[in-house]
């Protein structure tokens, strides 16, 4: 009985392994199949960061907005040019050529010059706007001027004729030479040659005329101003070379400008010069 027993309990015993051996086995595999469900599930985890962080960096990426074009402000329109100082003269006649001496105002020994020509479509600018030089004390107000003021006669004037202490530079008016020092100007009102040249070795010319054999007059033309010859009214009014920074009445301009003034002189085309303050010429 005893050797029985004893085979019985180790054929027990040898079951009682299979079995606890098959157990084993089972909860290993479970563990095992936990572990890659778990394993899994963590990688279908970990795969979900990745789709966020695709959004992300959609969602991060600012759209493309199309540039836009600052307002446009509509350009003002054309303003029409100011006219012509000559087109607003009064007193031209049918000159189709006209000078204007404007100055700023009374009291100023310098002035605007400028040369307009008339043609089939109106009036043209060919010469200027220069400076010129007018009398030591401006111009005079209308009517006012007066021998040995210092002033140049306001008014709208033609040409007598041209001359000077120079050769005849091919003008179209009638040309005087200055051969010496007997050529002088009657600025005497109490003469009976005032305002007129003169000759003297063939005609008196009052006590004290004016020398005409100077540089100044190298070359001129005589404005026809006071061509009545009033006695006290003004004498000697030239258009001549600028040799100072004023004249005693006349109207002064560099050599080119009034050499170029001089030979577009026609009298044919019945010139005009046009002298005041540019008020009194625009009104």
């Amino acid at each position: 009985m005893h050797a029985r027993g004893v085979a019985r309990v180790s054929m027990l015993l040898a079951v009682l392994s299979i079995v606890v051996t098959a157990c084993g086995s089972g909860s290993s595999r479970a563990q095992t199949d936990g572990r890659s469900s778990t394993s899994r599930a963590t990688t279908s985890t970990t795969v979900a960061p990745s789709s966020t962080a695709r959004a992300t960096t959609t969602t991060s990426t600012p759209p493309t907005v199309a540039p836009t074009s600052p307002p446009t402000t509509p350009a003002p329109p054309p303003t029409a040019p100011p006219p012509l100082l000559v087109s607003q003269l009064s007193d031209i006649g049918s000159a189709q050529q006209v000078i204007t001496v404007a100055a700023d105002g009374y009291g100023t020994h310098l002035a605007t010059l400028t040369a307009y020509e008339r043609g089939a479509s109106g009036w043209t600018v060919i010469f200027g706007p220069w400076t010129a030089n007018i009398g030591r004390n401006g111009v005079a107000p209308p009517g006012e001027k007066r021998e040995g003021d210092g002033r140049t006669p306001s008014g709208t004037y033609g040409f007598d004729f041209m001359f000077g202490v120079n050769p005849n530079p091919s003008v179209k008016f009638p040309f005087r030479s200055i051969t010496g020092p007997n050529i002088v100007w009657d600025d005497d009102p109490g003469s009976p040659n005032y305002n007129r040249w003169i000759d003297t070795n063939i005609a008196s010319a009052g006590p004290s005329p004016e020398p005409m054999y100077v540089n100044a007059y190298g070359w001129g033309a005589v404005i026809a101003y006071n061509s009545a010859r009033t006695p006290g009214l003004g004498s000697a009014i030239f258009l001549h070379l600028r040799t100072g920074a004023s004249t005693a009445g006349c109207v002064a301009l560099p050599d080119d400008a009034l050499l170029a003034i001089l030979r577009w002189l026609d009298p044919a085309r019945q010139p005009r010069i046009a002298i005041g303050t540019l008020d009194e010429l625009s009104s």
